[in-house]
């Protein structure tokens, strides 16, 4: 599972970073220059319209390729950091940059060590980036990922290890102005992964549904636009400290995730889904893996990745970071998916096809389940 997982989103050797205190976080600032590396795709327009709409100033560097219609009254710079053109950046300084592309090292580096003389750099990872996954209550202070062979930079495969590495890189570049953000699964409007759209989809559709493990597994997630706002709070109040970004505050179970769903699109006056209850054991046995087909959900049994339902982000809470309702999320998901064209509706890149999933209930009534 490590491929379906990495794919989807330090200090190496001792897996310990710098770890800052919780003062009292500074006042926030006035308006600000901000640069974001990206700004057009999933996260990134979340981030630009939030910071917009509080005033500040915002210039994207970017490859103009994707979404280049977004923002037109903003400045952009053109440029490519996977091929190293980085000359639009050159004598730039900017009261805080924001990295929601960097996947590579080298790649941070070169961006970070042009625009060193910039406030505040907040980079965006992952809990990906962790060594031991399988653990419950992951905090900032647990060991990241080594990478098993220092110089290669394939995706998805190395992809925790490269964005512990990215984190350094970062440090390294600006020290004591970076900011570190893991995120977990990030979700909402724009996602392009349907990797939690798949749920309000299928509970739209109705009928008897597979509902996944146990009902008291925990999963977590983040509203992309969630993520955004803590983000702009971040370089407002000059917060430079590693915080794990995951939600809701309080344990989300996979069954309250379904049955906010339900409510969510029960208002909107459609019929309930029927739940049926699989165990993990025979979803494996029949390949039906968690994250891949049921989205979202790992089974906290899973000693490779079963840590990742129950990540500690109290750091970020305490310093802000505050959660819309599941059921908002969903619903404003499905709106998204719906106004999508027909064509990328036709394929989703991620859950459980409406034929399998029928096969699968099958046997799970065959069986006496």
């Amino acid at each position: 599972m490590l491929l379906s997982l990495a794919s989807l989103g330090l200090l190496v050797g001792t897996g310990c970073r710098r770890v800052r205190a919780n003062a009292k976080p500074p006042e926030p600032a006035g308006p600000m220059s901000i640069l974001i590396l990206g700004g057009t795709g999933f996260l990134g327009p979340h981030f630009v319209r939030e910071a917009v709409a509080r005033g500040h100033s915002v210039t994207l560097f970017n490859r103009g390729k994707t979404n280049p219609h977004l923002f037109p009254e903003l400045d952009k710079l053109r440029g490519d950091r996977r091929t190293g053109d980085l000359a639009a950046l050159e004598g730039r300084r900017f009261d805080a940059v924001i990295d929601t592309s960097g996947y590579i090292p080298e790649h941070v580096s070169a961006a970070a060590t042009l625009l060193a003389t910039s406030g505040q750099y907040l980079f965006v990872s992952s809990v990906s980036a962790y060594r031991d996954q399988g653990k419950a209550g992951l905090t900032t202070t647990d060991a990241l990922a080594p990478h098993p062979e220092p110089g290669n930079n394939e995706l998805p495969t190395f992809y925790g290890p490269l964005k512990a590495l990215c984190e350094e890189a970062a440090e390294a570049a600006m020290p004591g102005k970076t900011t570190i953000i893991r995120p977990g699964l990030i979700v909402g409007p724009g996602d392009p992964t349907d990797r939690f759209t798949y749920w309000p989809v299928r509970i739209a559709r109705g009928g008897e549904m597979i509902a996944p493990g146990e009902p008291s597994d925990p999963v977590q997630l983040i509203d992309a636009r969630d993520l955004a706002a803590f983000m702009v709070d971040c370089v407002e109040r000059r917060l430079t400290r590693v915080y794990n970004a995951v939600g809701p505050a309080q344990t989300l179970s996979v069954a309250a995730m379904l049955e906010a769903g339900i409510e969510a699109l029960a208002s909107e006056g459609e019929a309930a889904p029927e739940l049926t209850w699989i165990p993990a054991a025979f979803l494996a046995e029949r390949e039906v893996m968690p994250w891949v087909h049921m989205t979202v959900w790992v089974p906290p049994t899973d000693e490779e990745f079963g840590g990742l339902g129950s990540v500690d982000a109290s750091g970020a809470i305490a310093d802000g970071l505050r959660f819309r309702s599941v059921k908002e999320t969903m619903t404003d998901t499905l709106a998204y998916w719906n106004e999508l064209p027909d064509e990328r509706r036709a394929e989703p890149r991620a859950g459980l096809a409406p034929e399998r999933e029928a096969e699968v209930l099958a046997a799970w009534r065959a069986s006496g389940g």
